[in-house]
């Protein structure tokens, strides 16, 4: 997948490759090692506090029980005329997991149409969330945030009360409403503000 349109695309390749590796181990052996540069802002990738705030937790201070095996909930979002998210929950069954917001906009995964203007939570889902305090929120689309909206009330409100925010996330489809384990780990970067993830559920 590509990366947001105005930031650059990745970029994998090779530091040196099997057949330059050859004459440094005498043709004895031969290695890949490659490179990727990258924005940390893409696929389906993970905000920490730090992405929005210069003394928030950066991935290197979000500990592995905060990212892996939390127990999982699905809530199915309506997308209004105005593009904001609204579902129903009650606050208790949110708190301490994983809340992945599905809406169906990631059948646009892969193609020029999930730019478009998309989804983001509504005020009143925002609210919901915060009271309920889930270790993580994670939304299939790709800002939790209206873009046209430059204070990101999402992501600085979520982020300040330190739940972590995954998006553009993939097939939730594929899920359960809950009764499952949800793992998105990303590499404990100091310094890093977010970072790609494998994101993967677990179930019975």
């Amino acid at each position: 997948m590509r990366a947001f349109p105005w930031l650059m695309d990745v970029r994998v390749g090779a530091i040196v490759d099997h057949a330059a590796s050859r004459p440094r181990y005498q043709n004895k052996a031969e290695f890949y090692l490659g490179k990727i540069e990258m924005p940390l802002n893409i696929g389906t990738y993970m905000d920490t506090p730090f992405h929005r705030y210069p003394d928030g937790a950066d991935l290197s201070e979000i500990s592995l029980d905060r990212v892996a095996g939390l127990p999982g909930v699905v809530v199915d979002g309506a997308v209004g005329a105005d593009r904001a998210v609204r579902f129903d929950a009650a606050p208790a069954e949110l708190s301490g997991k994983a809340v992945l917001v599905r809406t169906g906009w990631d059948q646009r995964w892969g193609t020029e149409r999930y730019w478009e203007p998309g989804p983001y939570l509504s005020s009143e889902s925002l609210e919901l969330l915060l009271a309920g305090k889930p270790a993580l929120v994670g939304v299939d689309f790709w800002n939790v945030d209206n873009t046209e909206d430059l204070s990101r009330p999402a992501h600085s409100r979520l982020l300040a009360a330190g739940i972590l925010i995954v998006e553009s996330m993939t097939n939730l489809g594929a899920l359960p409403r809950s009764g499952f384990r949800f793992y998105a780990a990303p590499l404990r970067v100091v310094g890093g503000a977010a970072f790609p993830v494998r994101a993967f559920a677990e179930l019975p």
